[in-house]
């Protein structure tokens, strides 16, 4: 399986400690699966690093594995903030952020991401934009949070969107295995109109990445 020799070749080897430590913590949740896999988080590092990200925003935490990852890749005085309506999977991940020594770089919101944004938008002057943002989220609001985003994000900056291919049911009209939640089925509609959003979208340029879930990964063009 291609895949599997991809983790084991070129993504586990040079995984962070303590990202395979969150990562096997998260596995035993019940929701484990929800957590941003190596591979995806590999690729979101070296794009990190690559544009010399220092500020960064979350929306979407979970246990934290992709902020873990962000903070690990970003230099010591960047700042990351992380927006999720559920703290308790943040502490989940928060022993292990502590451990890896950038928890000084992340400010940890408890709360819907909505008003946030819109304050963030009256706050934030234009010198002081967002390098890059990373949504992992309820994906009925993906095309809200990208309008913000796009107020949020400096022009030359990255928007990468999580579980764009969902699961790979943006191909079929039904889903086809029964052994998925309702919900991919409830959310389907949202994930294939937001896909085309972003395709026909003039303010920014896009590649969908055939990695993990899907990762849609946006420059903001103006």
């Amino acid at each position: 399986m291609l895949l599997q020799y991809i983790l084991k070749t070129s993504v586990l080897p040079r995984e962070h400690e303590q990202l395979k430590e969150l990562r096997e913590a998260t596995k035993k949740h019940p929701l484990g699966p929800m957590g941003v896999p190596p591979e995806e988080g590999q690729l979101l590092s070296l794009i990190l690093k690559t544009m010399n990200a220092k500020k960064a925003l979350e929306i979407g935490v979970f246990t934290g594995y992709s902020l873990l990852t962000t903070a690990l890749a970003l230099p010591h005085d960047a700042k990351i903030t992380a927006i999720d309506m559920d703290g308790s999977y943040y502490e989940i991940g928060l022993p292990f952020i502590k451990k890896a020594g950038v928890e000084h770089k992340i400010n940890f919101i408890q709360s819907e991401a909505h008003s946030i944004l819109d304050k963030l938008i009256q706050e934030v002057k234009q010198d002081e934009l967002f390098d890059f943002a990373f949504v992992d989220a309820d994906k009925n609001n993906y095309i809200h949070y990208h309008e913000k985003l796009l107020k949020l994000v400096k022009i030359g900056g990255i928007i990468a969107y999580d579980n764009t291919l969902w699961l790979g049911t943006v191909v079929t009209e039904e889903l086809v295995d029964p052994k998925y939640p309702d919900i991919v089925g409830i959310l389907r509609d949202y994930v294939v109109k937001f896909n085309k959003f972003l395709a026909a979208d003039p303010r920014i340029e896009i590649s969908q990445v055939v990695v993990g879930d899907g990762l849609t990964i946006c420059r903001r063009v103006y």
